[in-house]
C-alpha cells in the first residue's frame, strides 16, 4: 500500500535549525511532484514548499530565503531543511504527493499524504 512518513519533527528554540524527512513506498515516487504543508494550531492548513520531477521548486513567502526542500528519487524520498526558526513555524508538518507530477500549492490537489511530524518552536 502506498506510504508516506515523515521523520525529523521536535521541539526546538527560535534560531535553530531542523531538517524533516518523507519517505515513500507504494507508488512510483518519480512520477510524483512533492510538496510540504503545515498545519498550526488556530491556522488552517497551508503550503510550504512544492518540487517537481525535475527538482524545480516553488516556496511559500513565509518559507523562502529560510527553507529548503530537495527530493532523492533513488531514495524515494523529500527533504525539507528549515534554518531561522520562528515560533509562528509551530505546526504539524505534512508531505503530500501528486500523482499526476504537478505543482500546485492547494492540498486538495494532492493524492497521497502522510501523518505528519510535529515541529515546536520555542520563544
Amino acid at each position: 500500500q502506498v506510504q508516506l512518513v515523515e521523520a525529523g519533527g521536535g521541539l526546538v528554540q527560535a534560531g535553530d535549525s531542523l531538517k524533516l524527512s518523507c519517505e515513500v513506498s507504494g507508488l512510483s515516487f518519480s512520477r510524483c511532484g512533492m510538496a510540504w504543508f503545515r498545519h498550526g494550531p488556530g491556522r488552517e492548513r497551508e503550503f510550504v514548499a512544492a518540487i517537481l520531477r525535475n527538482s524545480d521548486t516553488h516556496y511559500a513567502p513565509s518559507a523562502k530565503e529560510r527553507f529548503t526542500i530537495s527530493r532523492d528519487n533513488a531514495k524515494a524520498a523529500i527533504y525539507l531543511q528549515m534554518s531561522s526558526l520562528k515560533p509562528e513555524d509551530t505546526a504539524v508538518y505534512s508531505c503530500a504527493c501528486h500523482a499526476w507530477g504537478r505543482l500546485s500549492t492547494i492540498a486538495r490537489e494532492y493524492d497521497y499524504w502522510g501523518q505528519g511530524t510535529q515541529v515546536t518552536v520555542s520563544s
